[in-house]
């Protein structure tokens, strides 16, 4: 039988803990959470590798290292609403749950959506509901947001997004720049967000998130 528990333990240790992440509470999270809960069952064996993990449909499971950097970088506070886009099976929003005061997370397929949504209330993750709508579209209707932060790349991100995130609010997104990716973190301030870098990672550019690309004769 597989002893997920070491394995989580060595994944905080060698992949989260090198990375200078050392916050408490997130490390707490990724500590409690079972990352092999959320993926699907011919996954588990791999939940913990130090890589995306590939969950079908072109989506990934962020590597542990660049999950736990945007959100340290993103400073979730317990009283928190946060907005998880493209949440997969849901293991981001379970971490999220552990450290802000309630989680929406929006997701494109109907199946995955509710098979996320039954792993959470399995787990315990009560302060945590799952959406099934556009990525780009977010969840408005249970906005505004202090944080956002997206499951995978962006080449850009549409202004219906931002305008559900709160004045003074902040967003973690994985910018895909030709092979390279960055993440960058957006605060929001008189209405507009001004980007930061933060450091590099990669990811799939999420469905909804692609650059505009003019025609052009």
């Amino acid at each position: 039988m597989t002893d997920y528990t070491s394995r989580r333990t060595m994944m905080v240790d060698t992949q989260v803990r090198p990375s200078d992440v050392t916050k408490f509470p997130i490390i707490d999270a990724m500590l409690a959470v079972p990352r092999e809960a959320f993926v699907p069952d011919a996954k588990r064996e791999a939940a913990y590798v130090g890589e995306n993990l590939d969950i079908g449909g072109g989506r990934v499971m962020l590597e542990a290292r660049t999950l736990a950097k945007m959100i340290d970088a993103l400073d979730i506070q317990p009283q928190h609403v946060v907005l998880d886009i493209a949440c997969g099976l849901g293991y981001s929003t379970a971490v999220l749950a552990r450290m802000s005061d309630f989680v929406v997370a929006v997701e494109d397929d109907a199946a995955r959506a509710q098979e996320a949504q039954s792993i959470l209330s399995q787990q315990g993750a009560d302060n945590a509901a799952v959406m099934t709508a556009e990525l780009n579209a977010g969840a408005a209707k249970s906005g505004p947001y202090d944080i956002i932060i997206l499951q995978g790349a962006a080449e850009q991100v549409p202004e219906t997004l931002l305008d559900q995130l709160r004045e003074g609010g902040r967003i973690a997104a994985v910018f895909s720049e030709g092979t390279l990716g960055v993440v960058r973190i957006g605060h929001k301030i008189d209405g507009v967000v001004n980007w930061r870098f933060s450091f590099n990672a990669s990811a799939p550019v999420l469905a909804g998130f692609e650059k505009d690309t003019a025609f052009a004769l």
